[in-house]
């Protein structure tokens, strides 16, 4: 079936919705553009058979990790057919990914290369690329749906690691969608940075691992392996029965004003964002 080719997982719901996510063309803007990106690839992907439809999460079904990302690169997971694989950001993610035990090689080419990921899942806000990484607040309300259904059946998650401010919000805001508590104020994004949620989940924020915060140095490998090796330590932690953390934020985030959750409907006027 197809969806053994895009991920690891067996469970069957896991199964259900990755069809259902699979065959999803609700949003015309994102569908035209994932369709042409592999219709009219770049020259280094001539002759490739892209992918070019929505991708499901990826990894372990029992993860008590969950990674937070925007949406698949247009010739990254878009072409491979996988979340982060086949760019330079998920050679970043994946090396760190290994390097604190959650994956079995530090390499993410194609799917069918062996890749596992033991406790540890990858989801996106997104599951269609956007033109120029910038996803309509609409198109991100009609996607929510399928990353509620998902985080519903991933019951023993216990940390959330947000790759970047827009995984962060995402997770926020799904939170609220679900009914459940959120701390007060909110928590603002920042690499390093962590919340505890009143449920004891934790909430961990890095930046992505794009090229353009990799190349200038803004995020470099020690931080990026700090950050799932602190994923990793709370992990542990919530498996010997303990509360992961209490209550509050750590870390020091970056600069920005009060926070603050965009809404569906309301478009975005920010700069292009670093893409799953």
């Amino acid at each position: 079936m197809i969806v053994d080719q895009v991920g690891q997982v067996s469970n069957a719901k896991f199964r259900a919705l990755a069809r259902r996510i699979v065959a999803c063309r609700l949003c015309p803007r994102l569908v035209a553009h994932r369709e042409s990106s592999g219709a009219l690839p770049p020259l280094r992907h001539r002759g490739e058979r892209y992918w070019a439809r929505p991708l499901p999460g990826f990894g372990d079904p029992d993860a008590r990790v969950v990674l937070f990302g925007l949406a698949p690169a247009a010739h990254g997971g878009n072409r491979t057919g996988r979340m982060f694989t086949g760019d330079r950001s998920g050679d970043w993610l994946f090396r760190a990914l290994h390097e604190a035990g959650f994956a079995n090689q530090p390499t993410s080419r194609h799917v069918g290369d062996g890749l596992v990921l033991r406790g540890a899942y990858i989801t996106a806000t997104l599951r269609c690329a956007p033109p120029a990484n910038k996803p309509t607040p609409e198109e991100m309300a009609r996607c929510q749906p399928y990353l509620l259904e998902e985080l519903a059946m991933l019951r023993q998650m216990r940390v959330v690691v947000a790759l970047g401010r827009i995984g962060w919000d995402a997770y926020l805001r799904a939170r609220r969608a679900m009914g459940q508590a959120l701390p007060r104020p909110l928590p603002r994004f920042g690499h390093g940075a962590r919340a505890t949620m009143p449920d004891g989940i934790a909430l961990l924020g890095t930046f992505h691992p794009s090229q353009q915060n990799t190349f200038t140095g803004k995020l470099t490998r020690p931080m990026l392996n700090a950050v799932f090796a602190e994923a990793r330590r709370l992990a542990e932690t919530a498996r010997s029965g303990e509360r992961v953390g209490s209550p509050g934020v750590t870390g020091r985030p970056e600069p920005a004003g009060p926070p603050r959750l965009s809404r569906p409907g309301r478009r975005s006027t920010s700069k292009a964002r670093s893409p799953a």
